[in-house]
């Protein structure tokens, strides 16, 4: 998952980088250029990086099945033990 969230941020930043820079060159200048570049960066890596959006979703949905899956099998353990006897007594 890390590299997926990794190479989906440092693209969508590479797009407002690219975006600044494009305004920049255009001779926009103060605050507005960075809101507005944030704009263009947002509707271009809608378009251009679904692929990578989706990965990263993917990656998300998988880490949160394994941890529910985990969780899950720690409560059975509890349980278990705590059935037996073998559980910490409080």
């Amino acid at each position: 998952m890390h590299v997926a969230l990794l190479k989906f941020t440092v693209l969508r930043l590479g797009l407002f980088v690219a975006s600044l820079g494009l305004l920049f060159v255009l001779g926009m200048r103060g605050l507005i250029t960075f809101v507005l570049a944030a704009v263009i960066s947002l509707v271009l890596s809608y378009i251009l990086l679904r692929r990578q959006r989706e990965e990263l979703a993917q990656a998300l949905e998988q880490r949160t099945h394994e941890r529910l899956a985990n969780r899950q099998a720690a409560g059975a353990d509890a349980d278990a033990a705590a059935e037996d006897g073998t559980g910490p007594q409080g």
